[in-house]
């Protein structure tokens, strides 16, 4: 900056003259200099003509320009390694690739197919489905509330609207909330629980809203993650998992440990397997984390009544705290298929079980039957936290001050729908039990048409939104995928891609146990769309 003067003054006393300079011919003159040193041509006075610069001059604010470029501060290198660490399939290299594609149909350039099927990831509006009519209408009651006095809206929803309205500062969506959310959605919230579980008790205390299930599962991961080396926290993830918890693993920088689900078993989850993959991560780390997933994503199984009991007890003895994302409890399908819930069990399992195994429990408005990705709304409930660190969550979350306000107000209704007798009832069970039903067909579509074809085997859907089927792929394309320095999977996904404009995601990009390949297709696009992928 002072080089920068220098040169400033230079110019001014050769434009001034050795007499000085009056009406400001200084100033302009070192504003002049400034623009030039900024690349830009320099304005001559208004009053006075165009200034003329003598070569010395711009030679030197050239000069100046030019050193004036440096080595980023921020480079590949410099950045944070956990975060360069971090990969998350489902919006990784396939989907970006789909978006040049994309780009090329609209200039007209010519392919195989006249549109990308999307079918990386589960984002149901995007796909075609019809949005729940009674949570948009009190959402839009909270957002406008000039439309409570509309008679084109139910009393039902209006009433729900005032509450949480009520409930926000200056009634308004716009206000900031407690870092916990509204406390009288937090109550909703406990209320469902309690139907949900057949009268098991939740306390509003023990409710966190949260952005989606991923900044309550972000958030806890964040608690847990502590010391070094061979004590750093280890957390256990199904193989295959859904992405958000090995990029969250690799952010915290936290030690993965895999357990592998049974693909011969319909993906189901072994506790000989939960303790092999224990005993072996005790050589590296300080296992203290086990994640589940019930219904699972990307693999679409269903955990029996047993399962859930074997993983709690292993838990319990292990002293693992438990992360059950159970965003997906509305989408079951298979006949005999239930949906558990990990409270529920533990809590059946009696007091020595429920007064002491730790307890993290998410849910999300962006699956189920509602499909509201975009409002990011959900929660978590969290069960026998050590006082001193219930504190301490609730600073962490108060560093985001609070979630969104509309999604906490999404994820009222899903908690709080509409009951019978209420003027809304009638048309929310229709439009619940249309969209779960068309996904229970897509699901039962989706395996009968891949089990038909040749190199393709699909486990039975029983819940969830997705299928996870394996490919055998030829060893001749096995070679040709390791020449192009790609994985297998990702090799075909692209070819995929680019041959027919289907878009799905790599196994690879969830884990797999060695030697087999699979990817992970969205199944709640309209049938045709399935159709579409199947038959190609």
């Amino acid at each position: 900056m002072h080089r920068f003067v220098l040169v400033a003054r230079q110019a001014a006393a050769r434009l001034c003259g050795p007499g000085g300079c009056r009406g400001g011919r200084t100033d302009m003159a070192l504003r002049c200099a400034a623009s030039l040193a900024a690349g830009r041509q320099p304005r001559g006075p208004r009053r006075e003509g165009t200034v003329r610069w003598s070569s010395a001059a711009k030679a030197s604010a050239v000069k100046i320009n030019e050193k004036a470029s440096r080595e980023k501060i921020l480079t590949l290198e410099s950045m944070n390694p956990q975060v360069k660490a971090v990969e998350y399939a489902v919006r990784g290299p396939i989907v970006l690739k789909a978006g040049e594609i994309e780009k090329e149909l609209r200039k007209g350039i010519k392919k195989p197919f006249t549109e990308v099927i999307k079918a990386n990831i589960g984002d149901a509006h995007a796909m075609g489905q019809r949005p729940i009519t009674f949570l948009r209408q009190v959402v839009a009651l909270c957002t406008y509330p000039n439309l409570l006095d509309s008679p084109s809206f139910p009393e039902d929803a209006k009433k729900r609207a005032r509450r949480i309205l009520q409930g926000c500062g200056g009634n308004s969506l716009g206000s900031y909330t407690a870092s916990q959310g509204i406390n009288c959605i937090r109550e909703d919230v406990a209320s469902y629980i309690e139907r949900r579980d057949g009268g098991v008790p939740a306390d509003p205390d023990n409710i966190y809203l949260t952005t989606g299930a991923s900044d309550g599962i972000s958030a806890i991961l964040k608690i847990l993650i502590s010391g070094g080396g061979k004590s750093r926290t280890g957390v256990m993830i199904p193989i295959p998992q859904y992405p958000l918890y090995s990029a969250a693993i690799s952010e915290l920088g936290a030690i993965q440990v895999n357990y592998y689900l049974d693909e011969e078993n319909c993906w189901a989850l072994n506790v000989n397997e939960l303790r092999r993959a224990l005993n072996e991560a005790k050589a590296y780390c300080n296992p203290k984390v086990l994640c589940i997933i019930n219904p699972g994503n990307p693999t679409g199984q269903v955990q029996s009544r047993k399962c859930i009991e074997d993983v709690i007890h292993f838990a319990w003895e292990e002293k693992l705290f438990l992360l059950a994302d159970e965003v997906y409890q509305d989408n079951v399908y298979s006949e005999g298929c239930q949906f558990h819930s990990f409270k529920k069990i533990l809590y059946e399992m009696g007091p020595e079980y429920y007064n002491n195994v730790e307890l993290a429990s998410f849910h999300s408005t962006s699956k189920g039957y509602m499909g509201e990705c975009g409002y990011r709304g959900g929660y978590m409930e969290v069960i026998n936290l050590h006082p001193e660190i219930k504190g301490q969550l609730v600073k962490l979350l108060s560093v985001r001050l609070c979630p969104p306000v509309s999604g906490q107000a999404a994820m009222d209704i899903v908690v709080n729908p509409p009951v019978p007798g209420e003027e809304s009832y009638a048309q929310f069970i229709k439009e619940k039990e249309s969209v779960l039903n068309n996904l229970a067909k897509k699901a039962k579509l989706t395996e009968d048409m891949f089990n038909k074809i040749p190199g393709v085997h699909c486990n039975p859907l029983q819940g969830a939104m997705y299928a996870f089927p394996r490919i055998f792929i030829p060893s001749k394309a096995i070679e040709e995928a390791k020449a192009h320095k790609m994985a297998p999977d990702m090799f075909y996904c692209m070819k995929l891609l680019e041959e027919t404009g289907i878009c799905v995601v790599p196994g690879s990009g969830f884990g797999q146990r060695e030697g087999t390949y699979h990817f992970r297709l969205a199944f709640e696009m309209p049938s045709p769309g399935i159709k579409t992928i199947v038959i190609v």
